[in-house]
């Protein structure tokens, strides 16, 4: 301990600054631990993600984020219904590769939903091309804050079946008593910097969940990540998983 100290003066005084800042910069991004990855099974160091680079992000093997990997615990761990029988319609918008291929081979009636031809339907979730009370659950996680959310929710609500389930998340601010919207913000730039990603236009805070209500939903569960969980399978301290129902 005691050399390893001295050496760190030694450095201090005589490494030029910019390298230094290199090192530290460097040292900050590295792994922290090894992780464990509920969705794949595999155990080791994880990569970094986004901008900035998040530490212990992304799993390597199969490529999936916390959220993903908190999706996937609450699944796995029967935390969410998703279809009451096998052959329920579950519409999922904005798929996560890894949850998709999940839950197409668990649900026969399983269907995915964007505005691009990659997905099995081609739909606008502000005005979603489908009969009223068709589906039994809809799945929509990291979407709401790229959209008009009050004409999304209002027409997810009319799609679901009586006691229909909606299950989402949302990047949220549970320390912010009210969403952060500014219509006056416009350019990429201006959006990476107030609701960090460019495609989003808001960043919510605890009253989502008065926002979903208002579209006549009832909050049914919240699954959050936390304690030993978050460390085993590297998830976002506090991050949530939101159930409603119809």
């Amino acid at each position: 301990m005691k050399l390893k100290k001295a050496a760190e003066r030694i450095l201090s005084r005589t490494v030029p600054a910019p390298f230094k800042e290199i090192v530290r910069i460097y040292g900050s991004t590295r792994p922290v631990a090894k992780r464990t990855c509920p969705c794949c099974d595999y155990s080791g160091f994880f990569g970094l993600y986004g901008s900035p680079p998040r530490v212990d992000a992304r799993c390597p093997k199969c490529g999936s984020l916390e959220r993903h990997r908190l999706f996937y615990l609450a699944y796995r761990n029967q935390m969410i219904t998703i279809g009451e029988t096998l052959q329920e319609p579950i519409l999922h918008f904005a798929a996560e590769p890894i949850i998709e291929r999940t839950l197409r081979t668990d649900f026969q009636s399983y269907q995915t939903a964007d505005l691009f031809e990659v997905a099995d339907l081609q739909l606008n979730l502000e005005d979603i091309q489908l009969t009223d009370e068709s589906i039994g659950t809809v799945i929509a996680n990291h979407v709401l804050e790229h959209v008009d959310d009050g004409k999304a929710l209002n027409e997810i609500h009319r799609i679901l079946k009586p006691d229909g389930v909606f299950i989402t998340s949302v990047p949220i601010v549970e320390g912010w008593s009210t969403t952060y919207e500014n219509a006056e913000i416009k350019s990429d730039e201006e959006r990476v910097l107030h609701f960090g990603q460019n495609d989003h236009v808001r960043y919510y805070g605890r009253d989502f969940r008065e926002r979903v209500e208002s579209a006549g939903f009832s909050l049914e569960s919240e699954i959050t990540s936390e304690g030993s969980d978050v460390v085993k399978y590297s998830l976002t301290r506090g991050e949530k998983l939101f159930v409603f129902r119809k």
